[in-house]
């Protein structure tokens, strides 16, 4: 993992001077400028040519959208942008990870000092992570659509995990879900009022529906749970109509929601599942897929190549826990063979 050399781009000077103090602090993290709008941040890229950005949503002249969209057609570099927690500000940030930003965090402005801390030290993890992807090979998302006449369920579940470069990901994956999907859960990692809005935004777009993890949630045909609250963990109890259930215990393995303990609850109850580990920071699912595969599962991990954060499958790969390693593209159409009638 090599160093991460950050170009700091917002036009408050209080802003600009935290964030180079927070991620100056860091491990394997070196702020090398700072800019104050877009065109001061082209001149600071040409001359220091830093390996990730750090890019203010609102910015004077163009904003920050609008000059990640150009970062990207050019000359992609790995961008983290920085946002408010508003409504408007969750839409923006689900557009910028649209357009190719790594990963979107929240401007802590009206936080305790605890949450403060807590917050930002999440960030230099961030950024670090940021400049380690594989945001300039990232190809073009390809547009699969669902054949709700090809599928038959056979009765296995499906449950995924994901974090950094996930909701890119999942939109790929879950688009290729016919309205008589097998039941879903998700573990991922994200801005939890970021994944309200993607939450919303699938549920418009899918055929099958598409909600927040909830207490004792059955888990039918048709249905996806996304699991992103940070204050409890999300397991499945076995039964002939499989449930959520929501327990608030301390982060295992600094993860909550953690995607070892969904794993381990199917592994463990002998729920009939296909398992995958997508793109992501951390190691978080890996021991989890690994009991699920050791249970007779069917398990899948996102290609490292094709990986926009490889931390987490190359943490799966090195456990021996999936069964097939296969690109992005692939993974849909894989997952849904898996729990198809053959």
């Amino acid at each position: 993992m090599h160093e991460a050399r950050v170009l700091v781009v917002d036009d408050s000077a209080a802003m600009r001077a935290l964030f180079s103090d927070i991620l100056d602090q860091a491990k394997n993290v070196r702020v090398i400028g700072t800019a104050i709008n877009a065109a001061d941040a082209r001149e600071q890229i040409a001359e220091l040519r830093p390996n990730v950005i750090t890019l203010d949503v609102e910015m004077p002249g163009m904003s920050g959208i609008d000059f990640l969209a150009e970062i990207m057609e050019n000359a992609p570099i790995p961008v983290v942008m920085l946002s408010s927690l508003t409504q408007a500000g969750t839409d923006i940030s689900l557009r910028a990870i649209e357009l190719g930003a790594v990963d979107c965090f929240p401007k802590p402005l009206k936080a305790t000092p605890e949450q403060f801390a807590k917050s930002v030290g999440k960030l230099g993890k961030i950024v670090l992570a940021a400049a380690n992807s594989n945001v300039r090979d990232r190809k073009p998302r390809i547009e699969h659509k669902a054949n709700d006449s090809a599928f038959t369920w056979n009765g296995r579940l499906v449950a995924i995990s994901a974090s950094m470069g996930g909701i890119d990901a999942l939109t790929t994956i879950l688009a290729q879900f016919p309205a008589n999907c097998p039941p879903t859960v998700v573990c991922l990692q994200a801005e939890p009022l970021v994944v309200d809005t993607f939450i919303k935004r699938l549920d418009d777009m899918l055929k099958c529906r598409v909600r927040p993890a909830r207490e004792g949630a059955t888990l039918t045909q048709g249905s996806i749970h996304i699991a992103a609250n940070p204050d409890h963990h999300v397991i499945v109890e076995p039964g002939q109509n499989p449930r959520l259930r929501l327990m608030a215990r301390d982060p295992v393995d600094g993860a909550r929601p953690s995607a070892n303990l969904l794993f381990g609850s199917m592994a463990r109850g002998s729920i009939p599942v296909v398992g995958a580990v997508l793109t992501g920071m951390g190691s978080d699912g890996a021991r989890g897929l690994k009991l699920l595969r050791d249970a007779g599962c069917e398990t899948f991990v996102e290609d490292r190549k094709t990986a926009l954060v490889a931390e987490a499958p190359e943490a799966v790969i090195a456990l021996g826990a999936a069964s097939r390693e296969l690109p992005l593209a692939a993974l849909g159409a894989a997952i849904l063979a898996g729990c198809a009638m053959g």
